[in-house]
């Protein structure tokens, strides 16, 4: 759960992008090299466990946040700020 100004932050997906003009992932205009390993290309080398743990679990968070989902959703704040997102006063909600 994320706040509308932190949306615009949120890691780029893998897949190749729809359009061909100004695709980064494409070979004309400087863009990928072709038969490039990405695995081993250092640049943009990208790593399934984050380097951030959320505040309140110590679980690894798999982009820059502070928060875990679990405990973002738990809480109704943003993953990323700490912003409060969402009221939970009138929910269930239990540790299991």
């Amino acid at each position: 759960m994320v706040c509308d100004k932190c949306e615009k932050k949120l890691a780029k997906v893998i897949v190749p992008d729809k359009w061909k003009e100004g695709a980064s992932n494409t070979t004309e205009g400087g863009g990928r090299k072709i038969n490039e390993n990405k695995l081993l290309s250092k640049k943009n080398r990208w790593s399934p466990l984050g380097t951030t743990k959320c505040i309140i679990c110590k679980q690894q968070v798999h982009q820059n946040g502070k928060y875990c989902h679990t405990c973002a959703y738990s809480k109704g704040v943003c993953a990323m700020c700490g912003k409060q997102v969402l009221d939970t006063k009138f929910y269930k909600q239990s540790n299991v």
